[in-house]
């Protein structure tokens, strides 16, 4: 389902561009990344249903919020892993930093927001 919906924002946004495809391939990643993330840290047990995503997209900008209950983590202290350190897990929240433009996280509201935007050029 996230690759279908990450593939029809790629075209809606790079319509005609011969980036789309890897556009597409990139929310894909950040997308499911994020979203595994809250599902598996960010929520307790009893609120696993309630991880959200949000997307939207005006004057150029695609934002993408994932909310979740859990306990949250400290954004600034993530620090980029050196290349012995990139194993299978532990480096997702690196390479979203990498692949959006920006990255954000706070608490609001009894809920984490991580909120991600991607400019289109």
């Amino acid at each position: 389902m996230i690759g279908n919906i990450t593939e029809l924002i790629a075209e809606e946004i790079d319509a005609g561009r011969e980036d789309r495809e890897a556009l597409a391939y990139n929310l894909n990643f950040v997308f499911t990344e994020a979203a595994t993330n809250a599902i598996q840290y960010g929520s307790p047990p009893e609120n696993q249903d309630r991880v959200r995503i949000s997307l939207s997209y005006e004057k150029c900008d695609l934002c993408v919020r994932v909310l979740d209950h859990g306990e949250g983590f400290d954004l600034a202290s993530s620090t980029t892993p050196e290349v012995d350190q990139l194993h299978e897990r532990g480096r997702g929240l690196f390479l979203i930093r990498t692949l959006m433009d920006s990255v954000e996280y706070r608490r609001t509201e009894g809920e984490n927001v991580l909120e991600m935007r991607k400019k289109h050029r």
